[in-house]
């Protein structure tokens, strides 16, 4: 048998996903897994998701494909709905605080003793005992020494990282219960997607003068004639290419002195012909 090669979008055709979650990681859990081909029917509550509110177009793009139903969980017939909802399903995705989910009666051994194949992933913010810690992805990355102040961060890493994590985790969880036939619950921390995605910075390699930090005149950023470049050419075969193409040493005052000489959009079209990573920035 040779291998065949499938569309991503299909497979995880016949999986049927519920997720509760609103805000970020959740949405975008259930998204990656709705375009891996998962059938996923997105729950809201009545007050809706603040996505909604001051990012209506990514929330619409979230949740592209899904069934999107309102359902007040508070009340008996919201809980039946839900019910039903869960009874078809494989996998449920949830980002509430564990307490708030246990007033609900959705705590995972309450659901599991009524929907016992129903896999569930549990976006928190830190794991364990801390999980009814209060947190957003600033804070997140402020305890792992991700944000210059007074700078914001210019991205959520823990929001992203931690949904691409709960994606996986959910498709580990699928696999295990195919494999076993047991469902199981799994828990998944932002604190913690944003620890390992701070590694990098903890280990020195991308603090300022570090190895990827500024410090290595083969990686770095460079001002040009017009603009600014990322010139990331660390490989043996790249690096001796442009010292080679371009008459320097690896040092960084030797590449900012040739870079002062044309344009950021020049430069990058000529490392596109001699097959150099180097780009202009926007």
């Amino acid at each position: 048998m040779t291998n065949q090669q499938v569309q991503s979008h299909v497979l995880l055709d016949g999986v049927v996903v519920v997720s509760l979650a609103i805000n970020l990681p959740g949405p975008l859990t259930a998204a990656r897994l709705t375009k891996l081909g998962a059938h996923v029917t997105t729950v809201l509550p009545p007050s809706g998701d603040p996505i909604a509110l001051y990012q209506p177009e990514w929330f619409a793009d979230l949740h592209a494909g899904q069934d999107l139903v309102t359902l007040d969980l508070k009340s008996p017939d919201g809980i039946v709905e839900f019910d039903a909802l869960l009874a078809n399903a494989d996998i449920l995705i949830t980002s509430s605080r564990p307490s708030s989910l246990a007033r609900l009666g959705l705590d995972p051994e309450t659901v599991s003793k009524k929907h016992p194949r129903l896999c569930q992933i549990a976006i928190v913010g830190e794991s364990g005992v801390n999980a009814e810690n209060p947190g957003h992805d600033l804070t997140y990355q402020a305890i792992n020494a991700l944000v210059s102040p007074p700078a914001m961060p210019i991205t959520l890493i823990a929001d992203m990282a931690g949904a691409e994590r709960a994606t996986q985790i959910a498709i580990a969880a699928l696999f295990h219960r195919e494999r076993t036939g047991a469902a199981t619950h799994q828990e998944v921390a932002l604190a913690d997607a944003t620890y390992d995605m701070a590694e990098p910075n903890r280990r020195g390699l991308t603090k300022p003068g570090g190895g990827l930090g500024g410090g290595l005149g083969l990686y770095a950023i460079y001002e040009t004639k017009e603009g600014w470049i990322a010139l990331a050419a660390i490989e043996p075969h790249f690096a001796q290419r442009i010292m080679s193409e371009l008459n320097v040493d690896a040092s960084i005052e030797a590449f900012a002195q040739v870079f002062k000489t044309k344009t950021a959009t020049q430069w990058e079209h000529w490392a596109k012909e001699i097959d150099i990573p180097l780009v202009a920035i926007p």
